[in-house]
């Protein structure tokens, strides 16, 4: 199926500590593949903020998409976001932050466990399946944490340590086992009306689908949820909106009928089309 509404909510920078192009270049990429909007939500590590300077990184994104969007305007839909890791690590940074810059859209996120690196760097060959059972427990304890706290626009990518637990170290994972606490954090999101993201960057990685999949997001529709966000969380230009047709067709599979589009904070639902 052809989608005329191509949002991607889930962008970095070269201003990313692991991006690697401009948001203008970004800009003129999204253009070329006819995407309707873009939200460049450059990492903001708030566990790290001071000490690996993202308070200059959070201020450089900013100016240099607030340049992009008047640059493409009339061509592009160019929202300022930004990508918060574990803002509940350091909440009064966090909460400072968002009220400094005029975002579009804040995303909520957990790249590790208090005092541990991201699950990005970690080694789970011989990591015993019970450590990683406490590791995943502990994981969706700050996720619900984070949607208690509720001060962003959309949960990123729920399902994130299995992107390298599964797809990468192909190690097993019963999601049933953590339907409580998956539950929980979702009950949250509706209550609070925070969007849950179908994050697309798991389907050119070898996990092979989004984060969260289809059984997660069937869940969610079923208690209450109607917010979504839909992202590559792209890194690279070649990578922008890749995805986003197929986490489409599966929102669509899950019975939801609109995304949304987040602009100065406000969530305009917009159709799946």
């Amino acid at each position: 199926m052809a989608f005329k509404n191509l949002l991607d909510q889930h962008v970095h920078t070269d201003n990313s500590f692991d991006g690697n192009h401009s948001a203008v270049f970004l800009c003129e990429t999204a253009v070329e593949r006819g995407l309707r909007a873009v939200s460049f939500t450059d990492h903001v590590e708030m566990d790290f903020f001071r000490e690996n300077q993202f308070d200059r990184t959070a201020k450089q994104s900013f100016f240099e998409v607030v340049k992009g969007r008047s640059a493409f305007r009339g061509q592009l839909i160019v929202c300022a976001g930004v990508e918060l890791g574990q803002p509940t690590y350091n909440l009064p940074e966090s909460e400072d932050l968002i009220q400094r810059y005029s975002y579009d859209i804040v995303v909520g996120s957990i790249h590790n466990l208090p005092g541990k690196v991201d699950f990005w760097y970690m080694n789970f060959t011989n990591t015993s399946d019970e450590e990683i059972a406490a590791m995943l427990r502990a994981y969706f304890d700050e996720l619900l944490t984070l949607a208690q706290w509720g001060k962003f626009d959309t949960l990123a990518h729920l399902t994130y340590p299995l992107r390298f637990i599964c797809g990468d170290y192909g190690r097993t994972v019963r999601m049933d086992d953590y339907s409580g606490q998956v539950d929980a954090i979702l009950e949250t999101l509706v209550q609070k009306e925070i969007a849950l993201e179908v994050n697309a960057s798991g389907l050119r990685r070898k996990l092979g689908k989004t984060m969260p999949d289809e059984p997660i997001l069937r869940r969610f529709k079923a208690l209450g949820g109607e917010r979504i966000t839909i992202g590559s969380d792209a890194h690279y230009a070649e990578d922008l909106g890749a995805g986003l047709a197929e986490a489409m067709e599966l929102a669509l599979c899950c019975g939801f009928t609109h995304m949304q589009l987040y602009q100065k904070r406000e969530a305009m639902p917009i159709l799946i089309s």
